[in-house]
């Protein structure tokens, strides 16, 4: 009698203990869509034509992500990773990219008026025909050749900053 329940509690700890792992594995892997903005790991993602606009993506990650015609305009990018993504056409004004990680970013036709870089790291990033009115990139890292491109048609003052787009790339 003795070992049969004995078998019994075995068999209810056995089954009492799988069940337990498995919720416990599934609170760990909780998908990214149960999750805020701003803890979303968008990397990779296909966000073409997307709205993101007054969002709150601080700290997210659009590593290699496609943004292109995506609409981020009044963001909050601050502190996000951007490396390989492409906002091809994309509408960032107003944003906010505050020492963001965005290496070899593709920012060619982007609206960027009034949008803030400062702190950022845009080290092999392309603005190619880019719109920049009034964007800060007071100490972020750009490339000497992106600065002179963008030297040539850099005009206003950030809203926010206060600082020109002319005295934040250094243009002379």
């Amino acid at each position: 009698m003795k070992l049969k329940e004995k078998t019994r509690l075995q068999s209810v700890f056995s089954v009492l203990l799988v069940f337990w792992l498995t919720v416990w594995c599934l609170l760990l892997n909780t998908p990214a869509v149960l999750a805020q903005d701003n803890t979303v790991n968008y990397t990779f993602a296909d966000l073409q034509y997307q709205d993101f606009s007054n969002k709150d993506l601080h700290g997210t990650s659009l590593a290699g992500g496609n943004m292109q015609g995506a609409n981020f305009r009044g963001a909050n990018l601050s502190g996000t990773i951007l490396t390989k993504g492409s906002f091809l056409k994309a509408d960032l004004s107003g944003a906010n990219l505050t020492k963001t990680f965005a290496d070899r970013v593709i920012f060619s036709e982007a609206n960027l008026t009034n949008a803030i870089f400062t702190d950022a790291m845009l080290s092999s990033s392309h603005f190619f025909n880019a719109v920049i009115t009034g964007a800060d990139f007071s100490d972020a890292i750009v490339d000497l050749y992106e600065v002179r491109l963008m030297c040539k048609r850099a005009d206003g003052v950030n809203p926010v900053t206060g600082v020109s787009t002319r005295d934040s790339l250094g243009c002379r």
